[in-house]
């Protein structure tokens, strides 16, 4: 996560509020549990993304919280609930693979050490909450900043139908070096204000962090592997903080406790040694080298470029200087994502989002599709992709019988206007509709 300094407390607290309260004609709280009797949802179109075959119209028959078919037309069986959608396209759940539950519109830093985590954990529930209405039935959460493994209940209530959200892939705590891109380096040092991230200094220290993570509750590894971020002559540089030998370790330690390491990093060497030592995901990977990405293909790391949080600092910049600096990193990140584009690497969608309001994420494929991708290779990207770095695939990101009956609509057609996603009218997650 990157920081913005921006807010007084109140009215950081205010717009919070503010942002995650959504009113919904139509709204679900009551028992999460699959209807007995099947659904049969019929739309003017659905889309089949791992294909881009388009059916017209299309239908779905969901049985509990699975798919039990899929096609132009399929049997309604006697009881069935029909749902006529109307002119939209059904698509499966939309996947933000790098949120911040315990984030929201703000100073971040101040955040952790002016609100409680008992209030955080509040303002989480709602972000789950706003992230699921805007169509988002899956989420892999990438730090809770401070909170350490509070995500760890907000996933379990949600697995329990007690409150409303995505399914949850979640990490607790960050993990960083003493002095690292998340620790409290700009506070006065005689406060001891506490770090963001967890500490680990070496490869057993990372071991020792990721078991006790992993004991807490945690689905995966999130490290900072860069930072601090500058632009030089109209060049990213940022230091790495772990060796590839170190990161290896904490790689082969997720291995053997059954999760995956995600890092955070945006330039080399950092992007290299992520990438040699195995890493689930590179996330936000500004700048990465001809051999960086040659070795992302080979093992199928896909990058999470995180444009959504490079716009949204660029256009609420504390000061002109700030904007400056945000914007040059903004115009280095496009053009270093051209030719990632290029180069054919894998990518997954996720957003930053926390920093910027929960529910409105879906804007990170608008920008995906304006800085060079095809609708179709976002979508991709965002639901096959995602469920792989959630580890559900085979369960979710597609509309085919067995898989979880995930579903959302959109106006129009998302592979004409991707900008389509950004307005779902309707989400069913686990044969549950929540949003109508």
């Amino acid at each position: 996560m990157r920081k913005l300094h921006r807010y007084a407390c109140s009215s950081r607290l205010r717009a919070s509020i503010a942002s995650i309260s959504i009113l919904v004609p139509c709204l679900v709280l009551a028992a999460q549990h699959p209807p007995s009797a099947p659904v049969v949802l019929h739309a003017a179109r659905l889309l089949q993304v791992s294909t881009g075959e388009l059916l017209q119209p299309g239908e779905i028959l969901v049985e509990g919280d699975r798919i039990r078919a899929v096609g132009s037309s399929v049997t309604h069986p006697l009881g069935a609930k029909i749902i006529d959608l109307g002119n939209v396209t059904l698509l499966p759940g939309l996947i933000d693979a790098h949120t911040h539950l315990f984030l929201h519109p703000g100073a971040e830093d101040l955040q952790t050490v002016e609100e409680s985590v008992p209030w955080r954990t509040i303002l989480a529930e709602q972000a789950a909450r706003a992230d699921l209405l805007a169509g988002f039935t899956a989420e892999r959460d990438m730090g809770t900043e401070g909170a350490g493994s509070a995500d760890t209940a907000v996933r379990n209530a949600i697995e329990l139908g007690l409150i409303l959200g995505p399914r949850m892939c979640v990490s607790g705590n960050a993990i960083d070096i003493l002095g690292g891109h998340e620790d409290a380096n700009r506070f006065n040092p005689a406060q001891q204000v506490l770090s963001n991230a967890n500490y680990a200094n070496s490869s057993e220290q990372l071991i020792e962090v990721m078991r006790a993570q992993h004991k807490q509750g945690s689905d995966f590894a999130k490290i900072y592997e860069t930072g601090k971020d500058r632009i030089v002559d109209g060049e990213l540089q940022t230091p790495y903080q772990y060796t590839e030998a170190q990161l290896a370790a904490a790689v082969e330690e997720a291995r053997r406790i059954g999760v995956t390491v995600a890092v955070h990093a945006m330039g080399e060497p950092g992007t290299l040694f992520a990438a040699q030592a195995g890493v689930a995901s590179i996330e936000h990977a500004t700048q990465l080298s001809d051999e960086t990405m040659r070795v992302m293909r080979e093992k199928h790391i896909p990058a999470v470029p995180t444009f959504a949080i490079f716009d949204y600092f660029a256009k609420h910049a504390a000061s002109p200087a700030q904007a400056e600096r945000e914007a040059a990193l903004l115009v280095v990140k496009v053009a270093e994502f051209k030719k990632q584009i290029a180069a054919g690497i894998p990518f997954a969608v996720g957003s930053d989002v926390g920093p910027f309001p929960h529910g409105t994420q879906a804007v990170e494929m608008e920008l995906m599709v304006r800085y060079g991708m095809r609708p179709l290779a976002v979508l991709q990207a965002d639901m096959i992709e995602g469920a792989r770095l959630l580890g559900l695939q085979g369960k979710i990101g597609e509309l085919k019988p067995g898989y979880y009956a995930d579903i959302v609509a959109v106006p129009g057609n998302p592979l004409e206007d991707i900008t389509a996603v950004e307005h779902v009218s309707f989400v069913m997650k686990g044969g549950v509709v929540v949003k109508q």
